[in-house]
């Protein structure tokens, strides 16, 4: 029943989500967990980027790394947090670590696919025009990989805040999803709703004023 206490009402969660704000809880805890958003998918993004065209690019190396790819594609994120903070420890690495792991292989295949797709005939084009590595990575593989590092970076920080609230339940003294568990223990439905509401409006901040601006940049020379 809507005003409940399992079931608050629209002005209740706007009421908590305000007070959350004012306070400097909501300001502080976000920032923690965007923080590890911001590392742990730069690395990733980075390490698979560049492993994903190398592989894209070398036969011999995708055959041997193609299974080890699917085993870590396949291996529950929750195994992998627990791993890491059982060898490592309850610290800020480990919990870096575990969500770069867990982002790795889905970025390193999206762009080893994209790799793959390149057109052999304009690669052919820049070698004989006389192209850089520079040049031709700016001007021929870069347009060509562009929708699959955006379908990377899409999907990416879609996965990568789901883990990290993951990770800082476990094993965080701060962060969204601290909060949360704290919120679950004590029954509080408006704050957990209250604190989801301002990571989602986060996000789609982040989309509209980054990604669909570098997007709208980098397809500039279709038109």
């Amino acid at each position: 029943m809507v005003g409940s206490h399992t079931l608050p009402s629209p002005y209740t969660v706007a009421v908590v989500l305000w007070q959350a704000i004012v306070s400097g809880q909501l300001p502080y805890h976000l920032g923690m967990t965007l923080l590890r958003l911001v590392v742990s998918f730069s690395i990733a993004m980075l390490m698979g980027s560049a492993i994903g065209i190398v592989l894209g690019r070398n036969q011999k190396l995708n055959a041997f790394f193609d299974n080890w790819l699917v085993i870590f594609l396949n291996v529950p994120a929750l195994v992998t947090i627990i791993l890491c903070y059982v060898w490592l420890g309850l610290v800020e690495s480990a919990a870096i670590l575990a969500v770069v792991i867990n982002k790795l292989p889905n970025v390193i295949v999206t762009v080893r696919e994209g790799t793959r797709a390149l057109d052999h005939d304009l690669l052919d084009m820049a070698r004989c025009y006389g192209f850089g590595k520079r040049k031709t990575l700016c001007h021929v593989i870069w347009p060509q990989l562009h929708p699959f590092i955006m379908a990377a970076t899409r999907s990416g920080l879609a996965l990568i805040w789901k883990i990290i609230l993951v990770v800082e339940l476990l094993g965080r003294s701060n962060g969204m999803g601290y909060q949360l568990h704290l919120f679950f223990q004590l029954f509080d439905v408006a704050s957990i709703l209250a604190y989801t509401i301002a990571f989602v409006v986060v996000m789609q901040v982040i989309e509209f004023t980054v990604l669909k601006p570098l997007d709208k940049t980098a397809l500039r020379w279709r038109r």
